[in-house]
């Protein structure tokens, strides 16, 4: 099906798409502008890999330009084959922007360069955009695992060890691997130590960001230090896995305050939430295989921003409602998942 629509010189944005020229930018330190929307690419949980990358290149055809993947998800080979029908339709490579991540099992030395080849193979790719440590522990879990598995060697964040990896991460900014280097899931205190020691220091942080969970401290921390913010769960991940689930998480595009602004605007809740995100000055990279629905989500980014009323309406909302809580990164028994998050404002020791 993608080869079918991969014929050279023939990829054009939809009539019912929008003109990615018009997409918001959010300037990096390097002068780079990536697209202050993406399309996020993690649904190996519910969708094959296969149907994400119809999406991906269904997504291009109304007019996304960034795409956000990772090795873990599982679909890169896939995605990678979009990319190259988008490519060879006649986008420039220069008018996309990619993303990938570093995963887990591969922090050791000598270990980082090899993986990001792998992802640049697998995308049909010479660089990356932007590779990101997907998370700053060393720990990993097999495939559709509960939160209660644990990892028999698992560690806390060390933060010599964590440098090892960064410098790996550096090295493939000085060979041309990736043009710029960020972290995910990281805390102040984490990133306070990586910005003392780091030569290239990380042009993008990947972080939960949605209405109910806003993150003030950290995204303004970043944003002081010149670090962009990218938002996962921007519309509160309504469909996320079982496991990452709990009684007590509240659900953003049912909130009163969030639904009066849709029904204002005569919009979808999750409209609302994108809308927030992008006036707020985060990158928020929504994840949807119907067209719908990704359509709708990148009109939001061009579409009449919120005010500075209902902006503040929505600042009041924060629930302080973590959905994913990271709890398989735990390295020892009897500990609570705040203990991956540094909730004393220092490193949670070992």
């Amino acid at each position: 099906m993608i080869e079918q629509r991969a014929r050279p010189g023939t990829f054009a944005i939809e009539d019912d798409g929008v003109d990615p020229a018009t997409v918001p930018k959010r300037r990096l330190r390097s002068g780079a502008a990536i697209p202050a929307i993406g399309l996020g690419t993690f649904g190996s949980d519910r969708f094959t890999a296969e149907q994400v990358a119809e999406a991906v290149l269904g997504a291009a055809g109304v007019g996304y330009r960034h795409f956000d993947c990772a090795a873990v998800y599982g679909n890169e080979p896939q995605v990678g084959r979009s990319l190259r029908a988008i490519l060879d339709g006649g986008v420039r490579r220069e008018d996309l922007w990619i993303t990938s991540k570093l995963w887990n099992d591969r922090h050791g030395d000598g270990q980082v360069s090899p993986a990001c080849e792998a992802s640049l193979a697998d995308l049909g790719l010479e660089y990356l955009d932007l590779y990101l440590v997907h998370w700053p522990f060393p720990n990993h879990h097999p495939p559709g695992c509960d939160v209660g598995a644990r990892r028999p060697r698992a560690r806390p964040y060390i933060h010599d060890e964590f440098m090892r990896t960064w410098r790996q991460m550096e090295a493939l900014v000085d060979r041309g691997l990736a043009r710029h280097i960020g972290t995910s899931n990281m805390t102040i205190p984490k990133l306070e130590l990586l910005l003392r020691d780091a030569r290239i220091p990380p042009a993008c942080n990947e972080m939960e960001l949605h209405p109910h969970f806003q993150q003030p401290e950290l995204f303004r921390y970043v944003v002081e230090r010149g670090i962009v913010p990218i938002g996962y769960c921007p519309i509160g991940s309504p469909n996320r896995p079982e496991r990452d689930r709990t009684a007590a998480d509240t659900v953003d595009i049912e909130d009163p305050g969030l639904v009066r602004i849709a029904e204002r605007r005569g919009v979808h809740p999750a409209i609302v939430c994108l809308q927030w995100a992008i006036r707020r000055g985060q990158v928020p990279i929504p994840f949807s295989v119907r067209r719908e629905q990704y359509l709708a989500n990148l009109k939001a980014a061009v579409a009449e921003p919120l005010t500075d009323d209902e902006m503040r309406q929505i600042a009041a909302i924060d629930q302080r409602n973590r959905l994913i809580k990271g709890q398989v990164f735990l390295w020892k028994d009897g500990q609570s998942w705040e203990d991956l998050w540094d909730p004393s404002g220092e490193i949670t020791p070992p």
